[in-house]
């Protein structure tokens, strides 16, 4: 049953949640292609596929348009998944639970995909429009944008024709996004050699969970904490008080999400665990004060586990812990040129002992200055270089430059004055988007980025503004008619 079927307007509701039954995760988008395809073959539609995997559906102007610019619709077509541990779900192959609760919409356990599943059901309302006035439309979707932008990374010269884009991956109303932040990530690892259970040890698994994350862009300035550091933070601690001795460490998942969850298996001696236990109580006692605004639901536990078959050596696990502990994560400094910008920030995203022997830990850095986004990734770099891991830096990614003489802008500005009789705000965003790479390729493009509200993107609580659809679709019918 379709929860969405009452909803207006529903031509974009109604792709909304087809787009929800598809499981499209990145670097698996086969499926949601196949849709576009099928899509595009049932509207009559040229659809076009590049080597990299992104989908170019075109449609010729309405009969009024047909003297006006090529404009290109942009959204990227695959999703962050993210669930709660205690939620079975298979992203690969399941479609999402969504519901409709208070104004908005959300699915059971796991993540929306409203980033950027709406941008890409706006797409195709209007490629399916019969009434509607606009100029060419080419509406570009680009595969794996969460995982590293890889779709926008392959896009290739002449693949496009427009001079106009609007990119349809902003996550909130009556805000028009004119320039994004760049990135690059961190990566590392720790080689460590197995060692024997020592002899009388209890083994206990202690878990974080309960935290908000967020998107490691957009929520990173609501200071909302690491599951990883918490955990780190309380288990060096611990070390430098008892003969703990620590079998393995595994939070976070994705780059671009505040890691929510961690958990550690640890080795602790029998006449030592009373006390372990009284200061795991003391620690999420001040753990909660601490994010008592941010991170309301933050909890911390243990449980007895069955002995691992061997533990890391203590030297590694020294050292890991000390970089985790004093890595530096989260806002590292504001703009001075946009009042209540991030500039720079970095997030320690996980740690994952995925191969014996070899501990990975992924980190990444964003900033609207590309000599900032070095400093805080070299940085990052010593942290860890110092504790004797090994690490590397991804390609990265630009930001892209505000334009605040843009026409397109112009055209949004009055549009958006039209419907609601003021003026939308305008902005940059600390998130990346794949404008900034659209330019290194396409500089003579003419760009603005526009979406609903989202809220909690890449997290199980994300929900979208059924509101905000509304405007956000209204908004973009009216753009279109006004180029």
């Amino acid at each position: 049953m379709n929860p969405f079927s009452e909803l207006e307007p529903q031509a974009i509701w109604q792709y909304f949640y087809e787009i929800t039954q598809v499981p499209r995760p990145s670097g698996k988008e086969e499926k949601i292609v196949a849709y576009l395809k099928a899509f595009a073959q049932q509207h009559g539609l040229e659809c076009l596929q590049d080597k990299t995997g992104n989908v170019l559906i075109k449609k010729e102007a309405s009969s009024d348009k047909k003297a006006s610019p090529t404009v290109i619709l942009q959204s990227h077509i695959d999703m962050v998944c993210e669930k709660n541990t205690d939620t079975e779900f298979d992203f690969e192959n399941d479609p999402l639970k969504v519901y409709v609760k208070d104004g908005w919409v959300g699915a059971e356990g796991t993540t929306l995909g409203g980033d950027d599943g709406i941008g890409v059901a706006a797409a195709l309302a209007l490629l399916a429009s019969k009434d509607i006035s606009h100029p060419a439309l080419e509406c570009l979707f680009t595969v794996e944008e969460e995982t590293g932008l890889t779709g926008a990374f392959g896009l290739e010269k002449g693949f496009l024709s427009g001079s106009i884009l609007v990119n349809l991956d902003s996550e909130d109303d009556a805000e028009v996004y004119v320039g994004c932040a760049g990135g690059i990530d961190t990566l590392i690892e720790f080689d460590y050699t197995a060692e024997a259970v020592p002899a009388h040890f209890e083994a206990v698994k202690v878990t974080i969970n309960g935290l908000s994350g967020g998107h490691s862009g957009g929520d990173i300035h609501l200071n909302r904490g690491n599951a990883n550091q918490i955990l780190a933070g309380f288990l060096a601690a611990e070390a430098s008080k008892y003969d703990l001795r620590l079998a393995e460490f595994q939070g976070g998942n994705l780059r671009n999400a505040i890691p929510r969850e961690a958990y550690a298996v640890l080795l602790i001696p029998a006449t030592q665990e009373i006390d372990f236990m009284k200061n795991m109580k003391t620690y999420l006692a001040e753990a909660k004060a601490q994010y008592a605004v941010s991170d309301p639901n933050l909890n911390i536990f243990s449980e007895a586990v069955e002995a691992p078959a061997e533990v890391i050596d203590a030297n590694t696990q020294m050292r890991l812990l000390n970089a985790i502990n004093t890595c530096p994560n989260g806002v590292i400094a504001m703009s001075e040129a946009i009042e209540g910008l991030v500039e720079t920030s970095t997030n320690l995203a996980s740690v994952k002992m995925t191969k014996p022997g070899i501990i990975n830990v992924v980190t990444s850095q964003r900033s609207s200055s590309e000599s900032a986004k070095k400093e805080i990734a070299a940085r990052i770099k010593a942290n860890f270089e110092n504790q004797g891991a090994r690490t590397q830096h991804s390609d990265g990614y630009p930001g892209w430059s505000p334009n605040l003489d843009s026409k397109v802008l112009k055209i949004a500005q009055e549009a958006f004055n039209t419907l609601h009789n003021e003026d939308p705000e305008i902005k940059a965003i600390h998130a990346g988007l794949e404008c900034g790479l659209f330019l290194t390729k396409y500089p003579h493009l003419d760009m603005i980025s526009i979406g609903p509200t989202i809220k909690d993107a890449h997290s199980p609580d994300e929900s979208m503004e059924i509101r905000a659809v509304k405007r956000f679709w209204d908004w973009l019918v009216e753009i279109l008619k006004n180029i």
